[in-house]
């Protein structure tokens, strides 16, 4: 039997906190979070016994001066992209895992750098002279076993060919990653990845079926995953180095045409078309300005021409009062991070005149506010008013963190209002008697409304219970809806809410 293929995992521990801060993360103790759970932190933060899945009240009693920053994917995978060109150049056949994790082909790595040890640690090197200090490395027979060695690595683990067993005995099972079996294996005394590998197959087949089989060998040390490489990108990347600075953003647009059509050229060669590229500026003072563009269609020449004058202007007004305010551009690389075939790119029988000029618009604002300047609102999941609107950059095709299709028990069924407070603002509604009325526990109003801020109340409805989270008595919550109609015909939305009326939304 042929010995099993052996695999090389880099790991850069705390990339979600990296790509938000955009630089390595200090002496500051820092969280991401999403959906109020911690999915990453710092050194500094762990220290302080701050931990991912920890709820995110629980991380900031733990360590009070937590800097608390919201996952973004989007801008993980972006910050990731220079890693893995950095790495292509010195490897072939990289395959990444996920932003922060990296694999490839041991053999061929340690032929070249003159063993295993001696290829990850010329990586690991490679990788902290480009601002990415800290990394890990691990080399075992399989991805699993190899990741693992990895993330216990100081700072590269080689596991040696045929002891991946022994290796991955000690750990937990939490790292198989299945919380439902990994919890069932807890409750029947089953913690380590020994423990486990020691039950029959058979019998966990029985009991666990054919995904408790694969875990099964995971903890034996049989990763049968095959490792399919990254296939290396075109050299579709052009750039142009002028003689002297220049200065003018009209200048730089003039000198970048021929450029621009190489870029345009090569990847027709291909049959294929540019959806999303990033285009590299450096001036004399060797400040690099970076910035990625996607378009709804496909670049043209003239699209990338349009760019790269775009983000010299926000260049410009950017650092309008800083020493980088004269600099000049010496260089321009325009590299295709998202191509597609051609085919799915034709434009219809009448042109796409409209959407191109949309497009134009909305794109060159862009780059005069920043990436986040321009936003496009779309409705999510949620029972509250302000967790159903989602504002994701313009361009950017962000994950819905909550299904809209689910259902969403409490939440307000169309017609929806028109104008939503976020945070809800609070309002003054008072009975005949002059004072607010209250609701209680079970749904009762004490008096009907008679006026609403300064108008009086022309008819009203309600309540609707709005109840979140009964089984978590710190995070519970508990409301009550009411539409109100004033003597102006203005209709509000309005909560009943610790004790204190609020204004949700208005219709119009």
């Amino acid at each position: 039997m042929s010995a099993p293929p052996r695999h090389l995992v880099l790991w850069l521990p705390d990339w979600p906190v990296r790509a938000a801060l955009g630089a390595p993360p200090g002496d500051e103790p820092v969280a991401v979070v999403q959906a109020n759970t911690v999915v990453a932190c710092s050194a500094s933060a762990r220290a302080q016994g701050v931990r991912r899945g920890q709820r995110r009240r629980l991380a900031q009693t733990n360590s009070p001066g937590l800097r608390i920053l919201h996952a973004d994917p989007l801008q993980e995978q972006r910050m990731f992209l220079p890693v893995l060109r950095l790495l292509e150049e010195l490897v072939p056949g990289i395959q990444p895992l996920r932003p922060g994790l990296i694999a490839l082909r041991a053999r061929g790595a340690s032929r070249y750098y003159g063993g295993e040890e001696h290829a990850a640690r010329h990586l690991i090197e490679t990788l902290a002279e480009h601002s990415h200090p800290a990394s890990r490395a691990g080399v075992a027979d399989g991805l699993f076993t190899a990741e693992q060695a990895a993330r216990l690595a100081d700072p590269v683990r080689v596991v040696d060919q045929g002891e991946s067993r022994a290796f991955l005995a000690p750990l937990p099972v939490q790292i198989l990653g299945d919380e439902q079996i990994t919890a069932l294996l807890t409750k029947l005394g089953v913690r380590t990845l020994a423990d486990f590998a020691t039950l029959e197959v058979s019998h966990v087949r029985d009991r666990l079926g054919e995904r408790g089989v694969r875990l099964h060998d995971l903890a034996a040390g049989a990763d049968s995953r095959p490792l399919i490489p990254q296939a290396p990108e075109p050299q579709l990347a052009r750039e142009i180095v002028f003689d002297s600075p220049l200065a003018q953003a009209e200048q730089v647009a003039f000198a970048v045409r021929q450029t621009a059509d190489a870029v345009t050229a090569g990847l027709a060669e291909l049959s294929q078309v540019c959806t999303e590229v990033r285009i590299d500026l450096t001036d004399d003072d060797g400040g690099v300005s970076s910035r990625a563009w996607m378009h709804p269609t496909s670049f043209e020449a003239s699209d990338l021409i349009d760019r790269v004058r775009w983000q010299l202007e926000g260049i410009a007004s950017t650092f309008a009062d800083t020493e980088r305010a004269g600099a000049g551009i010496l260089e321009v690389r325009i590299t295709p991070t998202r191509v597609d075939d051609s085919t799915h790119h034709q434009p219809g029988l009448f042109g796409q005149g409209p959407e191109q000029r949309l497009h134009h618009a909305v794109s060159r604002v862009q780059a005069l506010l920043g990436h986040r300047g321009v936003v496009t609102p779309q409705v999510t999941g949620g029972r509250r008013l302000a967790e159903r609107q989602l504002f994701r950059p313009w361009g950017d095709k962000t994950p819905h963190l909550r299904d809209a299709a689910l259902p969403w028990p409490g939440s307000l069924p169309s017609p929806l209002p028109s104008e939503v407070f976020a945070p809800p603002l609070p309002a003054s509604v008072t009975a005949a008697d002059g004072t607010a009325p209250s609701v209680n526990e079970r749904g009762a109003l004490s008096a009907p409304p008679v006026q609403i801020e300064d108008a009086g109340v022309l008819s009203w409805a309600g309540p609707w219970p709005l109840r979140e989270r009964t089984w978590d008595a710190d995070h519970a919550r508990s409301a009550q809806r009411f539409q109100i109609v004033d003597d102006s015909q203005r209709a509000w939305l309005v909560l009943w809410e610790g004790g204190s009326w609020w204004i949700e939304g208005r219709y119009r």
